[in-house]
């Protein structure tokens, strides 16, 4: 289809006959003297992250973005600004669903620390943005990281 805009898919793909749900997400880049502000999630085992998470049913992407990178880290930010999204088809075991995961990637400014993580089970951590390339725990959070923060 000419001019149809196509959101990149990672990881495996879609199994035949099996029903997903559709979830929107939201997650960040935050970048901070050549490291990245990550979350890692300890259950079912530790997964280093983008902080983010799902938007929930009527709100709007960033007031969600500020909302999930401050549960998960304990950060406010500033200065969100978008730059492309992926999809991918997951089993989510905390909520015991197929998922297709539309990812929303943004950059923003780590402001401040305001506590520790509200969100159970997640840690903030500082790594460097070569090595978060390598460590984070999906391929559509290493693309992004690889290509914005070098």
């Amino acid at each position: 289809m000419k001019g149809a805009h196509v959101i990149r898919r990672f990881g495996k793909p879609p199994e035949a006959g099996r029903s997903y749900r559709l979830r929107p997400g939201i997650y960040a880049l935050l970048p901070r003297d050549g490291q990245l502000l990550l979350t890692c999630q300890m259950d079912p085992g530790p997964d280093i992250q983008l902080p983010g998470g799902g938007i929930d049913p009527g709100e709007s992407p960033l007031p969600a973005l500020h909302r999930e990178v401050y549960e998960e880290t304990g950060w406010s930010i500033a200065a969100p600004r978008r730059l492309g999204a992926f999809r991918r088809f997951v089993f989510m075991p905390e909520y015991h669903l197929w998922a297709e995961k539309l990812c929303h990637i943004y950059m923003a400014r780590p402001l401040q620390r305001l506590g520790p993580p509200l969100e159970p089970g997640h840690e903030a951590l500082w790594m460097p943005a070569d090595e978060a390339v390598t460590h984070l725990g999906n391929p559509g959070d290493r693309h992004f990281a690889a290509r914005f923060c070098p």
